[in-house]
């Protein structure tokens, strides 16, 4: 037999679990299959409860520490197959996510047609790529697991060769033998150039094709065209928050690398529609302007002289062909034998194609220009432009301070801005800002990190003149706590002219500001109703038609829990609404959620659904960090389905009505307050007031070992320091997903939920409130997948035993309280019980789970005992590997 998974009603699991229990009997060979097997065996009856299977011994200490390292590649290997055939199969899709599903159920409500359309012309969705290190995979096994699922798709369509003549289940087994035998760690950290390369491969490979397709789908269920209101964004090149490799150069890179990818499309796909378009003068008539186009485009070839549209198309070819030399400075892959003119811009090359769209529409009732390759191109030109994504800037408020005061004292216009107050800087900075004479010059000696920012501004600037105004459209300030934080964008943006003063200033890029931790989100209302203040500000968010706020999920997590987090998120965003409303400016919030429950993860349909009343408005962006980015979008398929996921759940956040009363969300809220103090104080408690907390979570979690994987081209601290408050919220979250803990998921809810006295209206707004429920569903998924016997096991690692013991006690009785409350108040009798699709997910992974857990565990005792072996370090990071791929979402 050479079946490895368990049970289960996913025959796409059974089937590849068969090949690869085939492929590691014939390349690892048959002692090691049976090893396996034997785990895998005894591991799944103690899951299951099989009698006496609790004490079976699971056999690992026989393995070797070659064989631990094929076994652990092995269980990998499984979980991610599972991965794969689950999102085939739609176990994690929600119902209803669909633009269908979302207008019917408008309509239901009253919500007529015309007002979907007013709200999509306004509407914009970007979901944001970013460079965040939590894919531990290389990308050439996402390469081998996408081909995968493209042979299964050919099996669904019952194919059973491939166009090139290789049979399906043949060329499936292929890949998955190359997948074991590929390399699974990273011998190199990544750079920011890596980190561009993987982002441009879904950019150009997975949302160029995608999303025009999409369009055209929604334009059919919406019975006319739709705005381009999704499109995607970037953070890979443009965030240096605590990056030092990210500089003017990697911009620069970033930004002519995306350029190139979108052109090279748009040269292949008008290629294409020059061959396609045959169409004869001898037959059709020819719409004046295509004559012209044609007659323009300098192709005197006899054989298409009666052909109009190859020949316009051509000159079209010429012109996209010298666009593509002057903006990336490189020939097209394919030069073309005409002279052409570069286009100045993605509207005059859209033009010249909706003119052969027009053209086409004259004859046959439009049959000829509905849709099909052209109406899918003239989409992404309007999708993409010349720069495929917006790529957004991000720095720490400190940095500007830094620039600004020296910027201010080289001119001589204030010796000391730093020891200001912010009064006196506001005051200074406007008084600068309204005057056109710049600050800097070529003259001056500044240090290397203002010559860097400068640099970077300088760079934006020539990209704005290079690809046009929506390839850098947002300049994000971390750490953003008052409004000379946001003058200071507007003052270094003016050196380059994109900030110019006078009767109408204008910003041609948007200071943003990000409200991160628990005090700042408090803020953030007095902060944004101050800077909306400003007649010039105003004026400019005015002219825009929206000022963006971004807030963090990952560090007001850290810094507050995860329920603290949550309802200060949102508390925010409904402070914030009133506050835009009496500027007279629309709001556009961005959520930087991470993939896991502890930075914001979690379904994305649920919760943009879940967002404040008024606060969507038809305009949302979010981060899609690390594993997420191949989770959702590795695959087409995949795309499109999350993609319409966000659109549908934007369309329903802003339109559908209200679904609590006033009664509700006053007693609601109050609620919130109260448990949300009681879960603050008890997170607080453990991770900040708790001494040696520190050291017991650097020894107990493999946060040390975890800064060995090389993924990602940032470092794991902001500072050269041990403290929590230093640490950067991934590996936080990731340590102690390793762990089993998942503790920022849950940790202090459990406390609340204990202490409010009146159970029924937690249940109440469990049952009716969908920020509530949506808050518990990604509380009840960590649960299920934190185990805190094998928790345990991780805390023997702690070498001080009081330590251990009293701090592990904490969390272990918090997880109780958690689990019973959740329980309690939803209803159920086990965790899940309500989600029998995630919850058959989890059950199948925990067999092969643990026993990766308890190899992890011995071979980092053995590492830290100060054994040097290669094999053991490497056995380490492939266990972690593999238990973030069998946990999903865990960074």
């Amino acid at each position: 037999m050479t079946e490895l998974p368990p049970i289960t009603n996913n025959p796409d699991i059974r089937f590849l679990g068969k090949l690869l229990g085939d492929v590691i009997r014939a390349y690892g060979g048959e002692k090691l299959f049976l090893r396996t097997e034997y785990i895998r065996a005894a591991s799944v009856d103690r899951h299951r409860g099989v009698e006496g299977a609790g004490e079976t011994d699971l056999g690992l200490d026989r393995l070797s520490l070659d064989e631990t390292l094929d076994f652990v590649r092995g269980f990998m290997l499984f979980s991610m197959l599972a991965n794969l055939a689950e999102d085939r199969q739609g176990v994690a899709a929600e119902a209803g996510a669909d633009l269908e599903s979302a207008l019917k159920r408008l309509a239901d409500e009253g919500i007529d047609h015309q007002a979907v359309m007013a709200l999509l012309d306004r509407a914009l969705v970007v979901p944001v790529l970013t460079a965040h290190p939590t894919e531990v995979r290389r990308k050439s096994m996402i390469d081998h697991r996408n081909r995968i699922a493209e042979l299964m798709a050919l099996k669904d369509r019952g194919l059973d060769a491939t166009i090139e003549g290789d049979q399906v289940d043949e060329a499936i087994l292929r890949q998955i033998a190359l997948l074991w035998q590929t390399r699974v760690l990273r011998r190199e950290r990544l750079y920011v150039t890596d980190e561009v390369e993987t982002a441009l491969s879904y950019l150009r490979d997975v949302f160029l094709p995608t999303l025009p397709a999409l369009y055209q789908k929604w334009d059919r269920a919406l019975g006319e065209r739709t705005p381009s209101f999704l499109r995607p964004g970037s953070w890979i090149g443009g965030d240096r928050d605590g990056n030092p490799f990210v500089t003017a150069d990697s911009l620069r890179a970033a930004l002519a690398k995306a350029s190139e990818a979108v052109l090279g499309h748009y040269l292949e796909a008008v290629n294409a529609l020059g061959a396609e378009l045959s169409i004869s003068t001898d037959i059709a008539d020819t719409d004046a302007e295509v004559r012209r186009l044609a007659d323009a485009s300098g192709d005197s070839a006899q054989s298409r002289a009666d052909e109009p549209y190859r020949r316009a198309l051509s000159g079209i070819y010429a012109r996209l062909t010298a666009t593509h030399q002057a903006l990336t400075g490189k020939p097209a892959p394919r030069p073309s034998p005409l002279k052409g003119e570069a286009y100045p811009d993605p509207k005059a090359f859209r033009a010249d194609l909706v003119a052969i769209a027009h053209g086409l529409a004259a004859d046959g009732g439009g049959a000829l220009s509905s849709g099909g390759a052209l109406g899918r191109l003239i989409r992404a030109v309007e999708t993409f432009g010349f720069h495929l994504a917006t790529l957004d800037l991000r720095q720490n408020s400190a940095v500007h301070e830094r620039v600004v005061a020296e910027l201010l004292k080289v001119a001589g216009v204030e010796a000391d801005y730093l020891a200001l107050d912010e009064a006196a800087r506001v005051s200074l900075l406007r008084a600068e800002l309204s005057n056109a004479r710049p600050l800097t010059s070529s003259f001056a000696d500044y240090s290397e990190e203002t010559t860097g920012e400068l640099a970077i501004v300088r760079a934006a600037a020539e990209a704005h003149a290079r690809y046009g105004a929506g390839c850098i459209t947002n300049y994000i300030v971390s750490m953003a706590q008052s409004v000379s934080d946001l003058l200071e964008i507007n003052l270094m943006l003016k050196e380059f002219g994109l900030y110019r003063p006078g009767p109408s200033p204008t910003a041609a890029i948007m200071a943003v500001p990000l409200f991160e931790t628990i005090g700042d989100l408090e803020a953030a209302p007095r902060i944004m109703t101050d800077w909306l203040g400003l007649p010039e500000i105003a004026a400019i968010a005015r002219a825009r038609g929206h000022q963006e706020v971004m807030i963090g999920y990952s560090d007001s997590n850290k810094d507050g829990g995860y329920l603290t987090s949550t309802w200060s998120l949102s508390k925010a965003s409904t402070a914030l609404k009133p506050v835009f409303e009496q500027a007279g400016v629309a709001m556009q919030l961005f959520h930087g959620r991470g993939g896991a429950v502890g930075r914001g993860g979690g379904s994305s349909f649920a919760a943009i659904r879940a967002q404040p009343p008024g606060t969507v408005q038809g305009r949302i962006r979010i981060t899609e960090q690390g594993e997420v980015i191949a989770g959702k979008y590795g695959t087409r398929e995949s795309a499109a389905t999350n993609l319409e996921a966000m659109a549908s759940a934007t369309l329903l956040a802003s339109l559908e009505p209200d679904q609590l009363s006033s009664a509700d969300t006053a007693r609601f809220g109050a609620a919130m307050d109260t448990i949300s103090g009681t879960a603050f104080k008890a997170y607080r408690d453990l991770v900040y007031g708790t001494e040696g907390f520190r050291t017991f979570f650097r020894q107990m979690t493999p946060i040390v070992e975890i800064s060995g994987l090389k993924i990602g081209s940032r470092p794991a601290s902001r500072k050269q320091s041990d403290a929590i408050e230093d640490l950067r919220a991934i590996p936080w979250v990731f340590s102690w997903a390793q762990a089993r803990v998942m503790l920022p998921g849950w940790y202090g809810v459990g406390h609340a939920i204990a202490a409010f006295p009146d159970k029924a209206l937690l249940a109440d707004m469990a049952e009716g409130w969908p920020f509530f429920a949506a808050s518990l569903a990604n509380m009840e998924m960590v649960l299920a997948k934190s185990d805190m016997r094998i928790a345990e096991r991780y805390a023997t690692l702690v070498e001080d035993e009081a330590l251990r013991d009293g701090v592990f006690g904490a969390i272990r009785s918090g997880w109780d309280k958690a689990h019973d409350g959740l329980l309690e108040i939803t209803g159920q009798s086990r965790l899940l019980a309500k989600h029998p699709a995630l919850d058959e997910s989890i059950r199948l992974r925990l067999p092969y789970i643990e026993p990766l857990n308890l190899l992890q565990i011995e071979l980092i005792k053995r590492r830290r005992a100060g054994e040097t072996d290669e094999r053991i370090g490497e056995g380490i990071l492939l266990s972690i590997n593999a238990i973030a791929t069998a946990l999903r979402n865990s960074g």
